[in-house]
């Protein structure tokens, strides 16, 4: 499997990476959190640990660390507008449940 993004969402982390000197990539990754068990997290990567998983598209890399990579492969990370608001939206296949506040999910 793969951790992908939509053309939104490569335009999108592009300009963050424009934004960030040294940037190597999107880090993306998930965090124990909430009443479910994860959050993900998502930040410009400036250093290349030996045990990330890199995904690369469209000549972006997406880097997994090894503890996030069960929890997120297969997510497709998208970038969409609703009315005023942008935010990434990730379809994670592996999500069996999530908080009603939408902030952390669990895997099954």
């Amino acid at each position: 499997m793969a951790v992908t993004l939509t053309p939104a969402a490569v335009d999108r982390v592009r300009q963050y990476l424009s934004q960030v000197p040294g940037a190597t990539g999107l880090r993306f990754g998930v965090r124990k959190s909430g009443c479910t068990g994860f959050a993900y997290v998502v930040d410009v990567a400036t250093d290349a640990p030996a045990g990330d998983t890199v995904f690369e598209q469209d000549g972006v890399a997406v880097r997994v660390d090894a503890d996030s990579l069960p929890q997120v492969d297969g997510t497709q990370i998208d970038w969409v507008k609703q009315g005023l608001n942008q935010l990434f939206v990730f379809r994670n296949p592996k999500v069996s449940a999530e908080c009603g506040c939408g902030e952390s999910f669990s895997t099954s």
